[in-house]
């Protein structure tokens, strides 16, 4: 992909991360683009929390998290969408992400059809060897001129 189509899809997946009220209020970042790739972090937060006697992140906000980093890498895919709704989207939990530490989430837009697009994604908190959910989905593309 050439240097202006890679900042073209970088701008347009932040642009899609900070159209989002519930990714601001949750604060969610985007850390990282690429060719159909993203990469978001939201931090630790108290006003999250889904059990209160552990301090464990709710499963709607690891939920959110996933569903917005993988709407994300739809957006920078090279099949350049203009727009992207989550259609499927399963989640796994593996366990529950420590209570204080940070949530990253790193998402693959792997397949793409003329209208929908196929997503892997993988949410972590610090130990990257664990993961605390993995996700699959599918989220319909819009194209210009569709």
């Amino acid at each position: 992909m050439a240097q202006n189509a890679t900042v073209d899809r970088t701008r347009i997946a932040r642009q899609f991360i900070e159209a989002i009220p519930h990714s601001r209020a949750l604060g969610m970042k985007l850390t990282e683009v690429g060719e159909g790739k993203a990469e978001i972090t939201m931090p630790y937060d108290s006003r999250l929390i889904g059990d209160p006697d552990t301090g464990v992140i709710h499963g709607g906000a690891v939920s959110a998290l996933m569903d917005t980093c993988s709407g994300a890498a739809v957006m920078a895919h090279p099949a350049a969408p203009i727009a992207t709704a989550t259609l499927d989207l399963r989640i796994d939990y593996m366990r529950a992400a420590k209570p204080g530490d940070q949530l990253t989430t790193r998402a693959e837009c792997y397949h793409v059809t003329r209208t929908v697009a196929f997503v892997r994604a993988t949410a972590f908190d610090a130990d990257f060897d664990r993961p605390v959910a993995t996700a699959t989905g599918a989220f319909t593309i819009q194209r210009a001129g569709q």
